[in-house]
């Protein structure tokens, strides 16, 4: 059975430590999540992007975690990740346990007004609600976010909590998607004002890349969830790729999946190890 996301992230902050969140595209990635957080004993949010449910439907991904969750002894959060529709959001709440309503490009009014409806909506369905301010830099899926001014503003995340009643914030700090061109410029000073100015849990988004020592610091500084997407991936494909380069003759996919399942396994077990803090 999926649990309730706001339950997980309230322990994590109450720990001061945070959650890992891994995007997954398919049934190995999800199994490799799941497998590893049971070996490492953690909670876990298995996260699914907007786009890749134009591939399979949401309920599909549902009944795959749903039926791994339900065969773990933690606790397993299914996550909508950045997904700008405000009518999919609320329509894919009927099988996730939370979502994040992206309408960070938008006025903060207009952002106010979008995560205020599916509020609405979410809450009698249980079902958590992530929001964002500021902009995470990148490409996630077909939100592309090319902006200068992309940190989120402490005076913004006070008027957005208090008038919105979020469940979690994922606030922009210098992150971005995809893969890192240069060193990034994580302004942790920000993040240390907008922790003390709200009490919601914050979200840390783009954090494939970042180095072991920036994403402590920012789980140190107030952060309670930890998103991954890109090292999965590359990890994924990777492993999948030298597993039919070594065998070009094998035809049967359970053979170069596995080869992926264990990539990811490994590389969720080293992010879930990092973010306990331990």
């Amino acid at each position: 059975m999926l649990c309730n996301t706001r339950d997980i992230l309230l322990r994590a902050q109450s720990g001061k430590y945070a959650v890992a969140a891994f995007n997954v595209e398919n049934m190995e990635m999800a199994q490799a999540v799941i497998d590893a957080a049971k070996e490492e004993k953690a909670d876990v949010i298995v996260q699914i992007s907007t786009k890749s449910l134009k591939y399979a439907p949401a309920g599909l991904y549902a009944a795959i975690v749903s039926e791994l969750s339900n065969k773990a002894d933690i606790n397993v959060a299914l996550h909508l990740d950045h997904c700008t529709d405000q009518e999919l959001a609320v329509k894919t709440a009927e099988c996730f346990s939370s979502i994040m309503i992206d309408a960070s490009k938008c006025t903060l009014e207009e952002n106010i007004r979008a995560t205020k409806y599916v509020l609405s909506a979410c809450r009698a369905k249980n079902v958590t609600v992530e929001a964002e301010l500021g902009m995470v830099g990148g490409k996630e899926d077909d939100i592309v976010c090319d902006k200068t001014d992309i940190y989120a503003k402490v005076e913004d995340c006070v008027r957005f909590v208090k008038e919105t009643d979020v469940d979690s914030l994922a606030v922009g700090i210098g992150t971005m998607h995809g893969v890192y061109k240069g060193e990034p410029k994580i302004n942790v000073e920000r993040l240390k004002e907008i922790r003390a100015a709200v009490n919601v849990p914050l979200v840390l988004h783009g954090a494939s890349g970042l180095s072991s020592e920036i994403v402590r610091e920012c789980i140190s500084e107030g952060i309670s969830k930890v998103n991954f997407a890109t090292e999965l991936r590359i990890a994924f494909t990777q492993a999948v790729k030298k597993s039919l380069e070594f065998n070009e003759n094998v035809i049967d996919p359970k053979v170069y999946l596995k080869s992926g399942y264990l990539a990811v396994k490994e590389l969720v077990k080293e992010k879930i190890e990092l973010c306990s803090m331990k």
